[in-house]
């Protein structure tokens, strides 16, 4: 399984791929004002990559439960600099832009990022358009109302049907407006709109995913449902974001979005000696 990246690059999803989160906002919920500025980014790309991470994940937007919106100018001051930057030392790096803004998706892309990575499934005003025009992967992700209020009392009948109902039919709305199919990824969307027991319900269903034949990301690092269920601070999560993201290997998970790289690309070396053995 490849995607098609910008200048002929392509990223082999044979084996799964390390995605390290860089958020340079001021508000994230773990790492919010640590990576501001174009010399705190680099310098933490830098450790990153010698930890193991395969693709880089920028956002300038905190997607948190509560978030406040962020402008279009401050989301294209915060994080088109950083790629260029990044760019400019690492010119083969996979670089992912998470946002939902159609301007931002296309002047980051102009920048030098590869995929656009949108919890909103690109169902804001010109994203579509833009994710057609570069034809560059593009990350759908499921989420249930808005980042201000998700986390409201999410309600579902059957959570893993509802949200792969959805991630069906955005992928069919994509490629019926151009987008390829094989550049096309599934993010169920844990912790966006889901209550604790929603979470380990797709998580223990992350197979069926896997099973629609669109690779799938899982980003569970330091979340509320690893905080919920073992009463732990944030500071506290690593011990369960590294099981969750080992279970989602064994699943199948071709991507997994964290913030603790070294440890969980340590993890997904064993789950993958496990899966295809040492030498494979």
């Amino acid at each position: 399984m490849q995607l098609q990246l910008p200048r002929n690059r392509q990223l082999d999803l044979s084996r799964t791929k390390l995605m390290a989160i860089l958020n340079v906002t001021p508000d994230s919920f773990s790492d919010g004002g640590k990576f501001i500025g174009q010399q705190a980014a680099l310098a933490q790309v830098q450790q990153m990559i010698a930890y193991g991470a395969d693709i880089i994940d920028i956002g300038g937007e905190s997607t948190r439960p509560g978030a406040e919106d962020v402008s279009l100018d401050d989301e294209l001051n915060r994080v088109i600099p950083v790629i260029q930057a990044i760019r400019q030392f690492y010119p083969d790096l996979p670089i992912s832009i998470d946002t939902s803004k159609a301007v931002v998706m296309a002047e980051a892309i102009r920048a030098g990022a590869d995929i656009i990575n949108d919890v909103r499934a690109l169902q804001e005003a010109g994203a579509l358009d833009v994710a057609v025009t570069t034809q560059v992967p593009v990350c759908l992700m499921h989420m249930q109302g808005q980042p201000r209020s998700m986390q409201h009392q999410p309600n579902y009948q059957l959570v893993v049907s509802e949200v792969l109902t959805f991630l069906r039919q955005r992928a069919e709305i994509c490629i019926a407006a151009g987008v390829k199919q094989q550049q096309i990824i599934f993010d169920p969307g844990f912790g966006f709109g889901k209550s604790l027991s929603h979470n380990y319900e797709l998580l223990a269903a992350m197979s069926d995913f896997v099973e629609t034949g669109y690779p799938v990301l899982a980003g569970m690092s330091r979340k509320s449902m690893i905080g919920q269920l073992l009463n732990r601070d944030v500071a506290e999560r690593l011990a369960g974001s590294i099981a969750c993201a080992t279970i989602a290997v064994m699943k199948g998970a071709q991507i997994i979005r964290v913030h603790d790289i070294k440890e969980t690309a340590d993890a997904i070396k064993i789950a993958q000696a496990t899966k295809f053995g040492v030498n494979a």
